[in-house]
């Protein structure tokens, strides 16, 4: 890092110079009163490295001299006066990007009369409707044969057009009620948005205490404190930093990680993330001006343009600043995956380098390859790989149904018009008389009407709506469980978890830890020591080693109650060893006073290689001491001495180690506590130490103490993982802890138990056992090892990462594991984004980790992941439930209109009644069965498998049960309706006769049936109690009820629109006895036994086994899911948005070194025609720019560097 760690040390002269050149810059500066301007701090984040170095000397003297221009204090902040935060609002903008608008209701009605069936049905009525007004003269009626007989004397004829109107209101109807379950999904996505908008939040220094703000009230000036795990959320200069290391590869897709200090290169960007170390740095530019805002704004700018072609060019500058047309669909990315197939085979993988998660890019086809682009766009609409198992199911299932009802109303219509033609032009002999050609025309186009009737009922459009709706209700509801679900389809895949890796700090445990043992002075003791108990010389090296060797930020606060516990502020190990010091009656914060944080030499931060932290300090005799504390076993092998009873230092030789190893270290572990070791070294002043050769500088230690740390175990954890065990899921510790506290946590949580076969291994042991003698992975070897595997110690986050694809991977069991992980540390990434669900942790978790996550723990609690599986279950079943309740709808309706068209050339269900069937089982239904709340009972059963039918043997025998006794009763009315209710009978009525009894207590009876279908779709696995917990949910209820009502109504009162003749009591009673009897028969069906109906076939499969691992093999690809499409809508954070927005565009060349600066305006120019290029070739949400190759990437023929 330099001699000078701290920037107001190095350059404390010049600031004097600084300071002059303010007094003289800011007289005449349009710039709100501060020494600098936007445009200029959006040029001087351009830069990198010395050049940006050279620049601040030049104009501001030193970052300090920028502190004074922006009017705030490198050490106390800004102060937290209003105004002075609204004037740097209005001056230099806010910290938010703009979202796109959401689309109106009326958009979204325009997109739901999109769909192809109800397009079909109001051209139908259309051709009805104008018909209908056609009058043939009266006397040639007999001519045309039964044309319009019959219709004259009941004075009818002119409500001709009445079908046809009805036909249009209810598709009206349909499309109205479409629309607002598509708008109230969307607000609920927006809302979900901002929740994870808010919980961002992030340190910085006001008044010189260090508070939380959310992300958007940030702004220029502030100092904000930077720390391992952070994702940057404006752009900033750093003013002092330990080891600081930062993944820019989401702006420059370089995956080497970047060293940052205040001497050589002090600049950090927005949307990149720290990936080790620690800092404080001053905000330069926030929201729209920070370099990714500028890129969303180019995005933004290249729709803008698009869609104002016409406009002059002068309007270009505007266009360049036009958030608002950042949407989502052009990123292609929704809450960090991939969305649409443009991850093409052409990926340049960017290393995986230290968990650098990788990122897939596409490169930039030039506006020559104008044709590959349209062949990319055409595959690229063709999703790539489908994650949710789910979504894949239902829609093979629906695509077969969509084609049976297809050929069913086609051959509906074939069959009616043929019988027509020849029984009027064969049989009667009658001659096509042009007069009489409407009248025909009126027929045929009533077959076609009744064609497109059969198929609107067959065509289950209800699916994805109950889907939807369950998901999002699912995704409210977890919200409560403290489940924030990021990713739709995650909810879904968490209902057929096999295993889950959890970690053990703060998930398992309350991550509340204590110091309860230490080993100090050669004594071992088993409760806190008095402070006389402990040589004053020995005690005040423990209480500095402790003090300054951990993160300022850690502190520990006194309880927000009386005799409530101290509030822990920070990393909870260090929290943990400063209330030590508290409880030996020392102070460390008078210890942080005498050495304050800007004088703190070096800092070696702690990250999962080194498993320790040490810090420099410069003693007053100029020579150094070093402070360094880790896990036990690893400090201990660089100690060659230690501190005896009276504070003399003893040789400590491995002997010595091996001896304390086993008397105590171990017998701590078995307790399970954490164990750490606290040592220290003295460094002479000369020569001084080559601080980078870290390894010489932390060795030949001395040994202060070992402590105890611990940390119990959350009291609800051991129930949730019987539950979890009982539901088929298996649950493995994965810990950076030493093996016996592992061990000993295990069997407190109850994930091991004694006499079970199980391992319980190291990292390194496991990597023994997993590669072979190249040291390479192989797949067989992990396979003989993970299904007993139970615990995993002292593992690194490769080895969890490993660990998960090996399970995920694997074939050694029938089904493919479904693997829920979770994770708190950045480290952590990989492993969450390769798992099926990933967890992270929302109190402890790091904003890398809450990335890569599916679903945040909002309270860090392993039980709130069994409450997620349960909701998961819930969806499944909740699909499944309206899948047997629809399907048996679909079935019988189809059948009736198609044997009644054929037999009595005219369907019994008429067009609008269909249609008002279609919505009681489509939109109500998926509304009534996908609100059922979960019970525990769903934790009682295996769980599905991904290649599990939606539809099991149970449910078929439920469906055609159900089917059969409809058709029958259906039948029977039909043909021998008027004889039992000796009524006139309405088979063969001619055209625009008025509704008859007949058909309206058929229509009747079967809406009826349905109602009480309802309520045994409820079980689907053949249980006898269809009403158990029905009032849980009231939806069900009110929509059942309301459904009837309604019916009610439009019998009575529908009369000619809905083809009904009002009822009289006793006709009512019957029906309803009818359709009681559908509950009788559910009982009949539940008593016959599945396993005796062998040729019952399942329905609705995953995808084939080979399908399967194709998807599987695809190991680092994006993940596409058609839940997700929805999300679309929801406009992402900005600066998560760049993170994911992986366009990597070859702007970004420039942010790669300094070289390439050409000033940023003719950077931006240069951009935005090139944009303005590739947005014509091809749609928006298809640009995906990438930078890994900046010279001739391929699909770049001309080579040439971009910009």
């Amino acid at each position: 890092m330099g001699d000078f760690s701290n920037s107001t040390v190095a350059f404390y002269p010049k600031s004097q110079r600084g300071s002059g050149v303010v007094s003289g810059a800011s007289e005449d500066n349009p710039t709100g009163g501060f020494g600098a301007t936007l445009d200029e701090l959006m040029a001087l984040m351009e830069l990198r490295g010395p050049e940006a170095l050279q620049k601040i000397q030049d104009s501001y003297g030193d970052t300090e001299g920028l502190c004074h221009r922006l009017k705030t204090s490198a050490t106390e902040g800004l102060s937290d006066s209003p105004a002075d935060l609204e004037k740097r609002g209005q001056v230099f903008g806010q910290n938010f990007i703009p979202p796109k608008k959401p689309k109106t209701f009326l958009q979204l009605v325009w997109e739901a009369l999109q769909d192809v069936t109800l397009i079909i049905l109001e051209m139908a009525a259309i051709i009805s409707l104008g018909l209908s007004f056609y009058q043939p003269p009266g006397e040639e009626s007999e001519v045309c044969g039964k044309g319009s007989g019959g219709a004259e004397d009941e004075g009818e004829a002119e409500a001709g057009w009445i079908e046809g109107a009805a036909i249009l209101l209810s598709v009206i109807c349909v499309v109205l009620v479409t629309a607002f379950n598509d708008w109230s999904k969307e607000k609920q996505f927006r809302g979900l948005q901002s929740r994870i908008e808010q919980e961002q939040r992030f340190s910085v220094v006001r008044n010189g205490n260090v508070i939380q703000i959310p992300v958007a009230e940030m702004v220029v000036g502030d100092i904000a404190q930077v720390k391992y795990g952070d994702l940057l959320p404006a752009d900033g200069i750093l003013i002092q930093g330990n080891d600081l290391k930062i993944d820019e590869s989401s702006l420059t897709g370089e995956s080497d990680h970047v060293r940052k200090s205040a001497d050589k290169d002090p600049m950090l960007l927005s949307g990149t993330h720290v990936m080790e170390g620690s800092g404080r740095m001053l905000v330069t530019a926030v929201g729209v001006h920070s370099q990714t805002g500028i890129i969303f704004t180019l995005l933004g700018a290249g729709e803008g343009e698009e869609d104002k072609k016409d406009k002059k060019e002068g309007n270009n500058s505007s266009a360049t600043l036009q958030p608002a047309a950042v949407e989502v669909k052009q990123s292609s990315i929704t809450n960090g995956k991939q969305q649409d197939g443009t991850v093409e085979n052409n990926q340049i993988k960017a290393k995986k380098q230290d968990g650098a998660i990788a990122m897939e890019m596409q490169p930039l086809k030039s506006a020559e390859g104008g044709e590959v682009e349209e062949k990319e766009k055409k595959k690229a609409s063709v999703p790539k790989k489908e994650k949710s198992v789910l979504q894949g199911k239902l829609t093979k299932l629906a695509v077969q149904i969509g084609k049976a009802g297809l050929v069913m109303s086609a051959i509906t219509v074939i069959i009616l018009v043929l019988y027509f033609v020849i029984e009027t032009f064969v049989v009667e002999r009658r001659a096509w008389l042009p007069e009489c050609t409407p009248v025909y025309v009126q027929y045929f186009v009533k077959f076609f009407i009744i064609g497109v009737t059969v198929l609107v009922v067959a065509v289950p459009e209800g699916l994805p709506l109950a889907v939807t709706i369950s998901l999002a209700y699912s995704v409210k509801k977890m919200m409560k469980d403290n489940n924030l679900v990021r990713h739709l389809d995650a909810c879904e895949t968490m209902g057929n978890a096999t295993a889950i890796c959890s970690d053990k700090t703060g998930t398992l445990t309350t991550n509340r830890m204590t110091v309860v043992q230490v080993y100090v002075g050669d004594q071992h003791f088993r409760e806190i020591p008095d402070s006389d108990q402990i040589h004053p010389k020995t005690l005040e090296t423990l209480v500095s080693g402790i003090a300054i060797n951990s993160a300022y930020t850690s502190k520990v606060m006194s309880p927000d109650t009386e005799g409530g516990l101290p509030k822990q502020v920070g990393n909870k190990t260090e929290c943990a060893l400063l209330g030590f010091v508290l409880d030996l009656k020392r102070d460390y914060a008078s210890v942080r006073e005498q050495i304050p944080e800007e004088k703190l030499y070096k800092v070696y931060t702690f990250n999962s290689v080194r498993k320790s932290m040490s810090t420099v300090v410069k003693l007053p005799d100029g020579s150094f001491r070093l402070y360094s504390k880790g896990a036990s076993e690893i400090m201990l092998k660089k100690c060659s001495f230690i501190l005896g009873a009276s504070g003399e230092v003893n040789n400590f030789r491995p002997r010595d180690r091996d001896d304390m190893v086993k008397k105590v270290i171990e017998p701590m572990a078995c307790d399970g506590l954490r164990t750490i070791c606290i040592a220290y070294r003295d460094l002479p002043a000369s020569p001084e130490p080559e601080w980078d050769a870290e390894a010489d500088i932390v060795g030949e230690l001395t040994c202060i103490a070992v402590v105890g740390i611990e940390d119990p175990v959350r009291p609800e954890v051991p129930d949730a993982i019987r539950k979890c065990q009982r539901a088929g899921i298996t649950v493995r510790m994965v810990t950076g802890d030493n093996i016996n506290t592992a061990r000993a946590i295990a069997a407190k949580c109850g994930i091991i138990q004694p006499g079970d076969d199980f391992l319980c291994l190291e990292g390194k042991d496991f990597n023994r056992h997993i590669r072979n003698e190249k040291g390479e992975i192989e797949q067989e070897r992990i396979d003989k090892i993970w299904p007993k595997l139970r615990v995993l110690a002292r593992s690194s986050p490769t080895d969890k990462h490993t660990l998960v694809k090996g399970i995920i991977d694997s074939t050694v069991v029938e089904r493919r594991q479904v693997v829920a992980v979770t994770g708190d540390g950045t480290n952590d990434g990989p492993a969450l984004k390769k798992a099926d669900v990933g967890f992270a942790m929302g109190i402890a978790g790091t904003d890398v980790a809450k990335e890569a996550s599916d679903i945040i723990l909002t309270d860090d609690n392993f039980s709130s992941i069994v409450k997620a599986v349960m909701w998961g279950r819930n969806v499944y079943d909740s699909i499944s439930k309206f899948l047997q309740f629809q399907l048996t709808v679909n079935v019988v309706a189809v059948i009736v209109a198609f044997t009644g068209a054929c037999i009595t050339q005219d369907s019994p269900l008429k067009a609008v009644q269909m249609l008002w069937v279609n919505l009681i089982m489509d939109t109500f239904a998926s509304l009534a069965l996908a609100t059922e709340p979960p019970t525990e009972a769903l934790l009682l059963r295996k769980p599905y498998g991904r290649n599990n039918p939606l539809i099991s043997r149970t449910m078929m025998k439920n469906i055609l049960g159900h089917g059969v006794y409809q058709l029958i009763i259906i039948f029977t009315l039909l043909f021998a309706g008027e004889k039992i209710f000796n009524i006139d009978s309405g088979r063969n009525a001619p055209l625009h006769s008025p509704p008859s009894e007949h058909y309206t207590i058929i229509f009747n009876t079967f809406v009826l049936m349905q109602l009480f279908n309802e309520i045994n779709a409820r079980k689907i696995h053949g249980e006898r109690n269809v009403f158990d917990g029905i009032f849980r949910n009231p939806i069900f209820c009110s929509i059942v009820l309301g459904t009837f009502a309604v019916q009610v109504v439009i019998v009575q009162f529908g009369g000619k629109p809905f083809s009904c003749s009002p009822l009289s009591m006793e006709q009512w009673l019957w029906c309803l006895f009818v359709g009681v009897g559908e509950l009788l028969w559910g009982q009949v069906i539940a008593t016959v036994p599945t396993s005796h109906l062998k040729w019952l076939k399942e329905a609705g499969h995953g995808p084939a086994t080979d399908e399967v691992f194709d998807e599987e093999l695809a190991d680092d690809e994006e993940e596409i899911d058609l839940a997700e499409r929805e999300l679309r809508r929801g406009q992402i954070l900005w600066f998560r948005g760049l993170n994911r927005i992986q366009t990597q565009m070859e702007v970004v060349s420039t942010f790669k070194r300094s070289g390439s600066f050409q000033g940023a305006a003719r950077r931006r120019s240069s951009i935005l025609s090139q944009l303005h290029d590739v947005t014509n070739i091809s749609t928006p949400s298809h640009v995906v720019l990438s930078t890994t190759n900046p010279s001739g990437a391929p699909g770049n023929p001309s080579g040439e560097g971009f910009p």
